[in-house]
């Protein structure tokens, strides 16, 4: 799962990184939550015909996927993630990952890990970032949902996995992370089916990640200050990952 997260690359950096051409100055933001306004990237129409070069677009939509079929959101579930094993089959999402697939820079995310219930305690907090630092895309998909008075609001969820190793000694889920090559090829809903992406759709590498332990800041909404990515002394330290030989790697 992914609850959180932040962006805190400038607009230039965001605009570079996904081949936009310029971007909107908007402030860097650390408590991303469910509900908020996200940056998504989607594909244009190409500016020329027979162009192959990117025409992507950068635009809001609320954090909580909505497929157009429902009648009243009050009674559907926020759906801020989508799984993606099972995304192409069912019905929330399957014409979103048909047509409607989408980029969600991020600078990294938060997730808890749960003591044991014999520990007790309460869980810690994590900033998973790049080990390389700079920017990240996440594999989402955006929808526009219709009210009967005829107002729209477009939502967008981000897509999940199974963690890998590293990743799993804090939670069983992460997002997708779509690496640059890959972009045109998940963003391309005219000649890429779903199936034909679904290769994209895994765990990035062990070492991809680092994982920083936080303050519980980033557990109330109206924190939003970059202290909340600043480390912490006194979290438990992660166990050692298992490699496949039964060694043990600190990488």
């Amino acid at each position: 799962m992914c609850g959180r997260f932040v962006l805190k690359a400038t607009p230039e950096e965001i605009a570079d990184y996904l081949d936009l051409i310029g971007l909107e100055d908007f402030p860097p933001r650390f408590n991303i939550a469910p509900t908020q306004p996200i940056l998504i990237i989607v594909e244009g129409e190409r500016q020329e015909l027979g162009s192959n070069l990117p025409n992507r677009q950068a635009m809001l939509v609320r954090w909580g996927f909505m497929p157009g079929w429902v009648k009243d959101p009050k009674t559907f579930p926020l759906l801020i993630n989508a799984r993606s094993e099972t995304a192409i089959g069912k019905a929330s999402f399957r014409a979103a990952m048909r047509h409607r697939r989408i980029l969600i820079p991020a600078s990294g995310f938060y997730e808890w890990k749960r003591p044991a219930k014999e520990d007790g305690g309460k869980p810690q907090a994590y900033y998973i970032r790049p080990k390389r630092g700079g920017i990240v895309a996440f594999a989402g998909l955006m929808e526009t949902w219709s009210s009967a008075d005829g107002s729209e609001v477009d939502t967008g969820a981000i897509l999940t996995t199974a963690a890998n190793t590293s990743m799993s000694r804090v939670h069983d889920r992460m997002p997708v992370v779509i690496a640059p090559e890959d972009f045109s090829r998940w963003l391309d809903c005219k000649t890429q089916e779903p199936r034909e992406v679904s290769s994209l759709m895994r765990a990035a590498d062990e070492d991809f990640f680092e994982m920083i332990p936080v303050s519980d800041k980033v557990n109330k909404v109206a924190n939003v200050g970059p202290d909340l990515i600043a480390p912490v002394e006194g979290a438990a330290p992660l166990a050692p990952v298992k490699e496949k030989s039964g060694q043990l790697s600190l990488f």
